[in-house]
């Protein structure tokens, strides 16, 4: 394991282009003892996606990971539907902060979430008798995806719920004085698709807290009777105009200049976007079939987050009632605890860094509130079992 305090740490970390080699312990280095966690966090999510918010909550979580990498540049993150979790190197924490608070502040303003952020340096976390390995799932060159281990980030993301360590609770706080009033740089965030309908059943949403997630992610392919556990394909992949986030877009493009003027230029531009797909245009160097193709390879509709594994797939019909018994199964057996929501369709939240140079990565969520409910489910599921 590397204990590098060098900045380009996430460069040197070994390459995964197979989920399946995001459960091979091999792949996972230690993160240096000067970088540090940031976590978010949407507080009554739950109950946004009742009112029928989740593409809102969605978006917000996926904000963290706009504001902090366009900030920092190649960073290890994680999606999970309604927050994220990101490695911070020691350069950049202090402007960390200052974004994770304009993001806060974005969120409450435009949306009316309440996001909880935090920050904390490795070291504390080490302490605390947990360590942060991370892992780079990267489908294509330059398109990396992060996967933790080490009980650090989980520890982290409890605390700033103020369920965990009070003392981890104040030292990750980020103050009301650290935002500046400055608007967050939220550039390639976007949500121009439609939902990705289910063409095999339902899309599942599956949480999933237990050991050995390479076991279980193989033997879910067998119950399931699919090649691979995914949510995105080139059919179900479609536009629309004027997108169903269009809004969203121009909340998180404004900055401090006027709505209604940035939902005009969101408007043209995704009209011109929506053309150029719908006739396949080719412009310069960009191949509007090509860039599809991209997105189905950097759609990531995964997350692993110590002893958490998150899902979303287009399950069979025919397959649905024996994925349940297994896990219920399993669950009996005190093996694992898990959430399990299903819907017809699946949501995509977009950050594109070069549409040209293939810099774009898809986060994927169930439908309906996806993970957020399938959490739900498993928190009530751990209660009941004391």
């Amino acid at each position: 394991m590397s204990t590098t305090d060098n900045a380009d740490f996430y460069e040197t970390v070994p390459s995964m282009s197979a989920v399946a080699d995001a459960f091979d312990p091999d792949y996972f280095v230690a993160v240096p003892d000067g970088w540090f966690v940031a976590v978010s966090d949407i507080e009554g999510s739950t109950a946004a996606v009742a009112e029928g918010r989740h593409s809102d909550i969605n978006f917000c979580a996926a904000a963290m990971i706009a504001g902090l990498s366009n900030h920092c540049g190649s960073i290890p993150y994680q999606f999970g539907g309604d927050g994220a979790a990101a490695l911070i190197p020691p350069h950049h924490a202090d402007e960390a902060r200052r974004i994770l608070a304009r993001v806060r502040r974005f969120a409450m303003r435009d949306f009316n979430l309440k996001l909880r952020v935090g920050l904390a340096p490795i070291q504390a976390l080490r302490e605390r008798d947990t360590d942060v390995l991370v892992g780079r799932y990267e489908p294509s060159p330059g398109n990396a995806y992060a996967v933790f281990l080490g009980g650090g980030v989980e520890l982290l993301e409890t605390s700033v719920k103020a369920r965990g360590d009070d003392g981890l609770l104040d030292l990750c706080a980020i103050p009301e004085e650290d935002d500046d009033g400055d608007p967050p740089d939220l550039t390639g965030l976007s949500c121009r698709w439609t939902p990705l309908t289910s063409t095999r059943g339902e899309m599942v949403a599956l949480v999933v807290r237990g050991p050995d997630h390479g076991e279980l992610y193989a033997a879910l392919k067998k119950v399931t009777g699919v090649d691979a556990l995914k949510a995105a394909s080139l059919k179900v992949l479609k536009g629309r105009w004027p997108p169903s986030g269009l809004m969203r877009e121009a909340k998180a493009r404004r900055g401090a200049a006027s709505l209604f003027t940035w939902t005009i230029r969101v408007g043209l531009e995704t009209l011109l976007a929506y053309l150029i797909f719908k006739f396949k245009i080719r412009i310069g160097p960009f191949d509007p079939e090509g860039y599809r193709k991209e997105m189905i390879q950097n759609a990531v509709d995964f997350a692993r987050s110590d002893d958490m594994l998150c899902l979303t797939f287009d399950c069979p019909s025919d397959r649905l009632a024996a994925l349940e018994s297994y896990l219920d199964e399993r669950y009996q057996r005190g093996e694992l605890h898990y959430g399990i929501h299903k819907s017809d369709h699946a949501v995509m939240t977009c950050l594109v860094a070069s549409a040209v140079d293939n810099q774009h990565v898809h986060f994927v969520d169930g439908g309906d509130g996806g993970y957020t409910k399938a959490a739900t489910q498993m928190k009530a599921q751990i209660k009941a079992a004391g």
